[in-house]
């Protein structure tokens, strides 16, 4: 019996997928680029500066001018995540997910940095990396109970 021949290699359809770049989001080392670095070196980094977790640009980034383009006229946006929601209701059902949950978990540990490859080729010590507590940052209006409030603790407690 002969059995028709497929079009596609299965094997790789998740690859392929994986790397597409349409609804790509922001790295985790994306978020911590030194504001004032980027534009002299754009590949250096800083683990104590966070450029959109800080105060000041977290809510420029939350409170965004109108542009239509962008979903939701880009009125409701996960700084985490660095994604736009359609309306509020998605933003905050978007703070009960894993993929929210899972950004804010990897987020909590400092970037890798230059330093800490040439620790780990052996030119210094280890150093643990420190952990830090990172919650969910929110708008002024949207504040609720089901909400949670964005804080940055670098201290240790």
């Amino acid at each position: 019996m002969v059995y028709r021949r497929k079009k596609h290699h299965k094997e790789n359809l998740h690859i392929k997928k994986a790397h597409r770049t349409k609804r790509r989001t922001k790295d985790l080392d994306e978020l911590y680029r030194v504001v004032d670095c980027c534009w002299v070196k754009p590949t250096v980094f800083c683990p104590k500066i966070d450029a959109d977790l800080k105060e000041e640009n977290a809510i420029k980034l939350i409170n965004q001018e109108v542009d239509f383009d962008k979903p939701g006229a880009a009125q409701n946006y996960c700084i985490h995540c660095a994604r736009y929601f359609v309306d509020q209701k998605a933003l905050h059902d978007h703070f009960k997910t894993k993929v929210h949950k899972r950004r804010l978990k990897a987020l909590e540990e400092e970037p890798y940095t230059v330093e800490d490859s040439e620790r780990a080729a052996g030119k210094g010590n280890f150093v643990q990396p420190k952990k830090r507590k990172i919650e969910t940052i929110a708008s002024e209006e949207d504040i609720n109970k089901e909400a949670k409030v964005m804080k940055v603790d670098d201290e240790d407690e």
